[in-house]
């Protein structure tokens, strides 16, 4: 039986929620797996026309929120911007060939295009990674055309509490690897997340006051009980209600400082990298790198914080 086609939209901007699953037993994706899937993401929206608006990486599959615009908005200059950044590592194709430029501005502008070449280099990764063959996604991708506004505040709030509804941490801020833990721990570096959180009026709000209120949202909707999954206890979303749901300096700093009790090596890079590989033992990874430390000039960790014991 022929399988139903995609929804979705031409010639105007549509926003989707996509969701991907591994095809492999238990909660494959671990430390390194999610942040080098978070880096392939933000590399191809860099590329594609494609306006992330969150996203969140657990164990075993993957969200993205994003808005996907036709290639009619998008200049021939900019095409051969994409491309250098498309073929970056490929000297011999400096420029686009004669006819190139419809042909990328229609291929980047396809949200089956984006979500393949995110998966497919995911896949090469993984398998050389782990040394195997094979399939490494269950099967296509789903995708949900979600409406602007309401519809997408709630969309944008179930993606990013998903590690709260696992029970990995007790803020959706302290997982690393979703879009509200990106925005807290990096604040928000490279711009590569939209501010656009579906909130009415808030294009007349400055950044860090869209970015609270979306996090006002987050917090109170998580608090809801449900048969789902764990709750945000209401004493934090008590406690951040004081701060007016800004991710302040306060909280920051003890966010970074929390590293020289727990962070296992800290130090430059050199330091973290060499006493990593003199100190481990035989079933630790190898490939462990040491990771910056926001807002500590030219420190690096062992371990993010945020890093949860069960890959969910």
């Amino acid at each position: 039986m022929p399988r139903k086609p995609r929804l979705v939209v031409e010639g105007e901007a549509a926003v989707y929620h996509v969701m991907s699953r591994t095809a492999l037993d238990g909660f494959v994706l671990g430390d390194a797996e999610k942040d080098h899937l978070l880096q392939l993401i933000q590399h191809y929206s860099a590329i594609y026309f494609a306006e992330v608006l969150s996203f969140c990486i657990m164990g075993n599959h993957f969200h993205l929120v994003v808005r996907m615009h036709p290639g009619e908005g998008f200049s021939d200059t900019e095409i051969r911007r994409r491309y250098s950044i498309y073929y970056q590592e490929d000297d011999r194709r400096d420029e686009p060939l004669p006819g190139q430029i419809a042909m990328f501005r229609h291929k980047w502008e396809q949200l089956s295009e984006f979500m393949k070449e995110i998966k497919q280099t995911f896949s090469r990764y993984y398998n050389k990674r782990h040394n195997r063959r094979g399939f490494f996604w269950s099967d296509r991708f789903k995708s949900v055309l979600v409406e602007d506004g309401e519809t997408l505040i709630n969309c944008l709030a179930y993606v990013d509490l998903n590690p709260i509804r696992a029970g990995l941490v007790n803020r959706p801020d302290d997982y690393r690897w979703n879009s509200l833990g990106y925005h807290h721990q990096t604040g928000n570096k490279g711009n590569f997340l939209s501010l656009d959180f579906g909130l009415i009026g808030a294009e007349r709000l400055a950044s860090a006051q869209r970015l609270a209120k979306y996090r006002q949202f987050v917090y109170e909707v998580g608090e809801i009980k449900t048969d789902k999954g764990k709750s945000i206890d209401p004493q934090i979303v008590a406690s951040e209600a004081t701060n007016q749901f800004s991710s302040t300096r306060s909280n920051r700093f003890l966010s970074r400082t929390r590293h020289f009790t727990d962070s296992g090596i800290i130090g430059s890079r050199e330091f973290v990298r060499t006493l990593w590989q003199a100190l481990r033992s035989e079933d630790d990874n190898p490939d462990k790198q040491p990771v910056r430390i926001s807002g500590l000039e030219g420190m690096f960790s062992l371990r993010r914080l945020s890093e949860a014991d069960r890959r969910v």
